[in-house]
């Protein structure tokens, strides 16, 4: 008997710990929710909600296989060994996770079952390629993404995925005496008011949720990706970011259907655009592994004495989609009823809340992480600091996003801007992108932009080179 512990990989295909440990005979397959441990992020509400679904597909999947998944709640560094001894387990098999507290908790689990004469078998299911193997000529990691991906893209290449595990032989156990929970019992749910009710008919969980989406996206909108990902009024993106954080699908089962896209179709500008998005998942999750204190600290020290500045007013406009800026109050507003933003989006309201409002990176990354059911702590950590200009590879702090030009140039036909802010939507032409100008609206109907642009921008760039005069 062996065991196997799901983690951030909710499939049963192409997952290589689950793949190896049933081929070698009956397996014990437990989920663990850890919501206790300190220093552990726990996952925000919105990811949560979509963890509970994604949950309840999975073991009615492996149900329907003939299969058998056990669900406890607790520290897996304690509860594994217990278990494992229980069954009399010789060897226990997971995907590894790259976040710094998954990675300290997988090296205390491997020395505790050592002790325990248990053997441990880890692989690699979350990534295109392990951190550990890309190095710079230097033998270090690399704080430029495009050298990174070039590294990667000359590596031997990506291993196809796997096909189905031996799903029948995820047993019970009469040895098992280790009380289990019911899935409503992980409390992955919100409590009282069920704010998640609007998310209801907008998602599909679970693995073959995740690759219908996939194909949907390659047969409708994978050739028009390079351009068409801008505009967020456009149904041009994957929307695979959710799956792919919980494993529901893997990036060598995306990487190896894109690559057959481009060898049919021989459009390799929209498959190497996508693949190389998916290139900064891998670049995010390669930093974080190699700065684990990025989610506290910013990449680059200099900023560890910018004058963020604490405005619970303005933070709350911008949490609600009130600030008077027709494109931020839109993609504040998609993240608040769908738990979902398009990236162009996310962009602009991180550049809006760290350089026009001054308000730290740190906060807007925090209500992405609660907010989002794609919560990801090393996309959501680099992105934010990638667009606040604090980041590895970032984007210069002198580039401050205009609200304005950007709601212009990527939703020049307010289609994007009239489905979230419907106060709007009696406005024609460019006048919906200054609403301002319109004496008849502002604070009746809508409210008056909280910041002037052209001060704020002026104050954001006065802030930075303070800070470069002092850190010279």
């Amino acid at each position: 008997m062996n065991l196997f512990w799901f983690r951030k990989d909710l499939r049963l295909t192409d997952n290589p710990a689950l793949y190896e440990a049933t081929k070698r005979g009956k397996v014990i397959a437990v989920y663990i929710q850890d919501d206790i441990t300190p220093g552990k992020w726990k996952s925000g509400a919105a990811s949560r909600w979509w963890l509970h679904h994604s949950l309840q597909v999975l073991k009615k999947s492996i149900e329907s296989h003939g299969g058998h998944l056990y669900f406890y709640k607790g520290e897996a560094k304690k509860l594994l060994p217990e278990i494992a001894q229980q069954i009399n387990a010789k060897t226990v098999y997971w995907n590894r996770e790259y976040e710094p507290y998954a990675i300290e908790e997988e090296d205390q689990l491997k020395d505790t079952l050592r002790k325990l004469s248990v053997d441990t078998r880890i692989y690699n299911g979350r990534l295109l390629l392990d951190p550990e193997q890309i190095k710079n000529k230097q033998g270090s990691y690399f704080k430029v993404f495009t050298p990174f991906w070039k590294c990667c893209l000359a590596e031997d290449g990506v291993n196809a995925p796997l096909g189905i595990a031996k799903v029948a032989r995820l047993v019970k156990s009469s040895e098992l005496r280790l009380q289990d929970v019911s899935l409503d019992e992980l409390n992955l749910l919100p409590k009282g008011h069920n704010w998640a009710t609007k998310f209801y008919g907008l998602w599909a969980h679970g693995e073959q949720s995740a690759t219908n989406c996939l194909e949907q996206f390659i047969a409708n909108r994978l050739n028009c990706y390079a351009i068409g990902r801008d505009y967020p009024s456009e149904d041009a993106t994957s929307t695979l970011s959710a799956y792919l954080h919980f494993g529901e699908i893997s990036p060598r089962q995306i990487w190896s259907a894109i690559q057959s896209y481009k060898t049919e179709t021989k459009d390799t500008v929209n498959a190497d655009k996508f693949l190389s998005e998916l290139g900064w998942r891998e670049f995010s999750n390669y930093l974080l592994y190699h700065c684990p204190t990025l989610p506290e600290e910013a990449f680059n020290p200099t900023f560890n004495h910018f004058p963020w500045q604490e405005n619970k007013a303005l933070l709350t406009a911008w949490q609600e989609g009130k600030t008077g800026y027709p494109l931020i109050d839109a993609g504040m507003r998609e993240l608040w009823q769908t738990g979902y933003m398009h990236n162009r989006i996310r962009m602009a309201v991180a550049s809006f809340l760290t350089k026009h409002l001054l308000i730290h990176w740190q906060v807007g990354a925090k209500w992405f992480w609660d907010t989002l059911v794609d919560a990801d702590l090393a996309n959501n950590t680099c992105g934010w600091q990638w667009v606040s200009g604090c980041g590895a590879d970032a984007a210069p702090y002198f580039r401050i996003f205009n609200p304005i030009i950007q709601s212009e140039k990527f939703d020049p036909e307010s289609i994007y801007i009239k489905r979230w802010v419907p106060e709007l939507r009696e406005f024609s032409g460019k006048a919906i992108h200054r609403p301002w100008e319109c004496v008849n609206v502002i604070g009746k109907k809508y409210p008056a932009p909280i910041v002037d642009h052209k001060l704020a921008r002026e104050r954001a760039l006065e802030a930075y080179q303070q800070v470069k005069k002092g850190h010279a």
